[in-house]
């Protein structure tokens, strides 16, 4: 099927400046989502990440009226895309004949997620620089860790009870933190391979894995 579409001549193209400067934030919140995940809040500095975006530092606000904003779009885009680069994996699990749980958990605590905290869940590379920043920061990270604790919700089995989703998403941040802590190694793998089975062996029952 083919599907033609005619332009309105009274609307004009949007293109140049406005497109170029729409571009050039997408690169500066990709960067500062980067950046956020493997440097934490404090390291995340306007000059550098506008560097990265190969941009000039002068034109950075243009685009944000502070850092502060800019740590709430990084937060905010690290978040999605995480989000996103889960799901794909997830999918992949699951048509190999995973349960959506353990598609999730094998996932999360995976040896990629292991090392790549510049790309992972920013809810696992922030937790515990969350309190510490403004209320603006907080706000959008706290959004993140609802949005963490709604996805466990959604792939737990019915019988797991009200508190389950909060226990196993503490445990997925939690160990994966441990492991990261220790390194990309046998002893870290090990702490991701230990929390991955007490997961699975508590809530990933046959009969939980069918209905779900």
């Amino acid at each position: 099927m083919i599907i033609i579409i005619f332009r309105n001549p009274k609307v004009p193209i949007m293109a140049g400046p406005s497109s170029r400067k729409e571009l050039s934030h997408e690169r500066i919140v990709d960067a500062a989502a980067r950046a956020i995940r493997r440097e934490g809040y404090a390291g995340v500095g306007v000059a550098d990440v506008m560097k990265e975006a190969g941009l000039t530092h002068g034109g950075f606000y243009a685009h944000f009226p502070s850092r502060e904003a800019l740590l709430a779009a990084a937060m905010e885009r690290a978040g999605r895309d995480g989000a996103a680069r889960m799901m794909k994996r997830m999918a992949e699990r699951q048509a190999e004949g995973a349960s959506p749980l353990r598609a999730w958990v094998e996932t999360y605590l995976g040896d990629a997620h292991l090392t790549g905290c510049e790309s992972g869940c920013p809810v696992s590379a922030l937790a515990s620089e969350i309190p510490r920043q403004s209320a603006e920061v907080r706000e959008v990270s706290a959004l993140r860790v609802r949005r963490l604790l709604d996805a466990l919700r959604q792939v737990l089995p019915p019988t797991a009870g009200e508190h389950a989703a909060v226990a196993v998403t503490s445990t997925l941040v939690g160990a994966l933190q441990l492991a990261r802590a220790l390194g990309d190694n046998d002893e870290g793998r090990a702490v991701l391979a230990s929390a991955r089975q007490a997961i699975l062996e508590q809530y990933d029952h046959k009969d939980a894995a069918l209905s779900a």
